[in-house]
């Protein structure tokens, strides 16, 4: 199946819809909103602002909407007031998720919008994230997963059609890892320091990963660091904002994700970052299953491990093994 075959499924699931997304103006919900604003009965994104996002994040989202014709909601929800989030525990983006989808899902009913999806795409779903998991308990629509969209592939859409995008919309409290408290002088701190090397550099993707009295900057383009010693200047900046350390990740951010698994002679092999809820995935699979243990359960041609690891077996080519791969991703219900 190629893009385009992949796009008309979209398309086909929003048509004639009263379309409710939850809005962040990345590459996924823009996709979503300039899709339905083709297609879709009506369309309303809905932006949250949960004070902890990048500089510029809201007045994007305003400025795409208007873009596409849309209608647009924005709802303020202080987090700092949430002293759960604040605690930074590990279920963190189930947190933030289930705040914000509970919300987005009240504004659209409001509304009268009776279809409300998401910028989910297949390529999440084997990646540690949670939050995927608010997005089945709300019952939201996900029509990039139905489609099998990847991340690469929806940027090569719309690189190909010159839709604009940010690349920069991820929450800032995910720079500071979990157990550690969430405070507004550390989120305070990495916006700082992100924006001046954002300021300083052609990078459009930075992150700033705070580990108390060091900092580690993570960017899509390393050449932009290394050049005309620029990092002299970062590492001043950053020492000045109160990093005793100033370290750079050496590996780029890279968010053209995509699904490549082991194939050979038929058989597949993926091992999933995260561990399986077996009961719950085998709620979803029913009839579907063969046998079931434990720690294991045997589908037709499919045995999905409770430790994350999916193997397959007797697929006729890479094509076909990756397609069921991708089938049974979505019926996976992950442990947090």
């Amino acid at each position: 199946m190629d893009l385009e075959d992949k796009i008309n499924i979209v398309k086909n699931i929003l048509k004639n819809k009263k379309v409710a997304i939850g809005f962040s103006g990345g590459a996924d919900s823009t996709l979503i909103a300039y899709l339905s604003s083709k297609v879709a009965k009506d369309t309303l994104a809905i932006t949250i602002d949960n004070h902890l996002l990048p500089t510029g994040f809201v007045e994007n989202t305003k400025q795409v909407a208007e873009r596409f014709g849309i209608k647009h909601e924005i709802y303020d929800i202080n987090f700092y007031e949430n002293e759960y989030f604040m605690s930074n525990a590990p279920r963190r983006c189930y947190t933030c998720r289930n705040l914000m989808y509970s919300t987005i899902e009240k504004i659209a009913h409001e509304n009268g919008f009776d279809f409300i999806c998401d910028g989910n795409n297949i390529s999440d779903l084997v990646i540690d994230r949670p939050g995927i998991l608010v997005t089945y308990k709300k019952k939201f629509k996900t029509p990039f997963i139905d489609a099998k969209l990847t991340s690469k592939e929806i940027h090569e859409y719309l690189n190909r059609n010159n839709i604009p995008y940010s690349r920069s919309t991820t929450c800032l409290a995910t720079r500071i890892p979990t157990n550690t408290p969430t405070t507004r002088e550390k989120i305070s701190r990495i916006s700082k320091c992100e924006d001046f090397i954002l300021a300083n550099t052609d990078c459009e993707i930075v992150k700033v990963r705070d580990l108390g009295k060091f900092g580690i900057c993570e960017v899509d383009n390393l050449n932009e660091i290394l050049k005309e010693d620029k990092f002299k200047e970062i590492n001043n900046e950053l020492k000045r904002q109160g990093y005793e350390k100033v370290a750079l990740n050496l590996s780029q951010i890279d968010d053209d994700e995509y699904i490549s698994i082991e194939f050979s002679e038929g058989s597949f092999s993926y091992q999933l970052p995260f561990t399986i809820n077996l009961e719950n995935t085998g709620k979803l699979l029913k009839s579907e299953i063969i046998s079931k243990s434990d720690d294991v359960i045997k589908t037709e041609k499919i045995t999905i491990h409770e430790n994350g690891l999916i193997r397959g077996n007797d697929f006729e080519n890479y094509e076909n093994a990756l397609y069921a791969f991708m089938e049974i991703l979505s019926k996976l219900r992950r442990n947090i």
